[in-house]
């Protein structure tokens, strides 16, 4: 329903976000409406739907998160270009887009298959626009970062790499760390492989491979 009240938030690789109310998508049409005005250069990255009061995290490729309030932004219409939500480094990108959930952690996945989970608790209310703190440290060994979810202890985690492979493993296997820490690595990669995908999938009563907590960087 498209209920008074409620937004549709958006966020985009250049850091820019936006709150559109979901009332002015009632309207349907074949060619559909038009959401958000991108720059050239520019894609959405995230979506969800948000009551005006929510926490709003974005995190960037260069290892940064920043958490505000959802009223640090105030509502626009459908064709509006949206405001700077993160500060980004030269050369990042914003990657993912999290409404936080009280029985939610942090997963995050870096290029080169490192991973861990973090506390919600760990992120720090900040200021909307700025470059934000630590989410995971990032190293010529573990890459970029790629992938952020939030997960609970009932899901699982699919990734596949670029060459094809793909591993599946419980989240509740993966260590809790801090946000100044690198990670475990979730998955061996050969040569220039790096991460292609991260998913979230539903919980598989079949056993599945253990995840290797040996390599850290604390």
């Amino acid at each position: 329903e498209y209920a008074e009240g409620h937004y549709i938030f958006m966020a985009t690789a250049n850091g820019t976000v936006k709150k559109t109310p979901l009332t002015d998508f009632a309207r349907r049409r074949s060619v559909g409406l038009r959401a958000l005005h991108l720059d050239d250069d520019d894609v959405l990255v995230g979506t969800a739907i948000t009551q005006g009061d929510c926490d709003v995290m974005l995190f960037s490729s260069e290892g940064k998160a920043v958490r505000f309030k959802e009223t640090d932004v105030r509502s626009m219409g459908r064709t509006a270009r949206g405001i700077r939500g993160i500060r980004l480094g030269e050369g990042y990108t914003m990657i993912s887009l999290i409404i936080p959930q009280p029985d939610g952690m942090v997963l995050s996945v870096s290029e080169n298959g490192y991973g861990k989970r973090s506390s919600l608790e760990d992120y720090r209310i900040t200021n909307r626009g700025g470059k934000g703190v630590k989410t995971i440290s990032i190293t010529d060994k573990t890459g970029k970062l790629v992938s952020i979810k939030t997960v609970t202890d009932t899901d699982d985690l699919m990734i596949i790499n670029k060459s094809g492979i793909a591993i599946r493993m419980e989240v509740a296997s993966l260590r809790v760390m801090g946000r100044a820490t690198q990670g475990v690595r979730l998955i061996n990669l050969k040569g220039n492989d790096t991460i292609a995908a991260v998913a979230k999938v539903m919980k598989d009563d079949d056993p599945i491979e253990e995840v290797p907590n040996t390599e850290t960087d604390d």
